[in-house]
């Protein structure tokens, strides 16, 4: 064993690191939920990439470290002095190039990942705005709520993003129209054109999520999709800052008051999947969760049919919930409506059953 050459020993010890390293990359998956999102495999990719540099270097401080420890250890009884040394220019160049190098290359490869997502910055168009005497009014974010949420929504609307005002050529004294920034994960340039299959606005309050269908006018709890589509999310926060975050998706992004952003994916995988605030915003921080629902495209409208008929019937009411100061008939008024079915019919069932 002492015959072996230092080189050889280190020659040895390289192919253990990178073997290990290699397999602790492409097993990434166990420490990460399963993907549900196309926008999914492109951060995994990154993540794996990291982890296999982050393990080889593991291995590569912690087995130095080790090594030593036992070879260069203290004998017992010599109280001696250690040898002298002096800095060495060539190890110090070494040990700092490559570092950088690794942190350049994770860094080009990131902004890389990260536009192919769609990010973007300040300095993508943003969403048009429109100064009243009473307020701001967002055009491309209605909040046609209904039920328990409207005014919630309504109050979360009149907290909407503080725009910078701009005059405009049809603005009148009382009307300026006004250009407001966006940040988060937009269109991706294969899609930069193309507006979004489904757009649901999203608005963070302690301690809740609330999802506004404007298409369609239904507001609910949990976000329902449909797979395959293109989603595209526009968030806000009512109070403070708030986080929406769906760990199988890989997508995060904050809602911020007075600032609007975005989210913009296509569901790959049917299932139910927690949606989580990952922004500290007060006492219940932690309760503050709802999920994420991707259906097929057959069960996605009949939840939203189901929902819009339900809400229409009374925006004073909760959202697809049944009260319970709502007799039967008066719950079952809405979609006797809908089925053709008048009061009197609606009577006669309930007194059979």
């Amino acid at each position: 064993m002492k015959d072996i050459p230092a080189s050889i020993w280190t020659l040895l010890a390289g192919v253990v690191v990178m073997i290990v390293s290699f397999w602790a990359g492409q097993n990434y998956h166990l420490l990460l939920p399963e993907q549900a999102s196309e926008q999914a495999p492109m951060v995994d990719s990154l993540f794996k990439v990291m982890v296999t540099i982050g393990t080889a270097l593991f291995l590569l401080v912690q087995g130095a470290i080790l090594l030593f420890f036992l070879k260069f250890r203290q004998p017992a009884g010599d109280g001696s002095d250690g040898v002298p040394v002096e800095g060495n220019v060539p190890l110090e160049i070494l040990w700092t190039a490559v570092p950088a190098l690794i942190v350049i290359g994770l860094g080009v490869y990131s902004v890389d990942v990260y536009e192919r997502m769609g990010g973007f910055d300040s300095t993508s168009p943003g969403m048009m705005a429109h100064h009243h005497h009473g307020g701001v009014q967002m055009a491309e974010q209605p909040m046609r709520g209904s039920a328990i949420a409207a005014p919630l929504l309504a109050d979360a609307e009149a907290t909407g993003a503080a725009p910078v005002e701009s005059p405009s050529a049809e603005a009148g004294p009382s009307k300026v129209e006004t250009k407001l920034p966006t940040f988060g994960i937009g269109a991706t340039p294969k899609e930069a054109n193309q507006a979004p299959d489904l757009v649901v606005n999203v608005t963070g309050l302690q301690y809740a999520w609330l999802f506004n269908y404007p298409d369609s006018g239904v507001t609910a709890g949990e976000l329902h999709v449909p797979i395959g589509k293109d989603v595209k999310l526009n968030i806000s926060a009512q109070d403070v800052i708030h986080s929406f975050w769906v760990p199988q998706f890989r997508m995060k992004q904050d809602a911020i008051p007075g600032q609007a952003t975005e989210l913009r994916f296509i569901a790959t995988k049917l299932g139910t999947y927690p949606v989580i605030c990952t922004e500290l915003c007060g006492s219940y921080h932690g309760s503050m969760r709802t999920q994420v629902v991707v259906h097929s495209e057959e069960d996605y409208q009949t939840w939203l049919e189901e929902n819009r008929v339900a809400q229409q019937a009374d925006p004073s009411r909760a959202i697809a919930l049944r009260p319970a100061e709502l007799s039967d008939q008066e719950f079952l008024a809405p979609y006797g409506h809908e089925m053709g079915i008048d009061a009197s019919t609606l009577a006669q069932l309930h007194h059979h059953l």
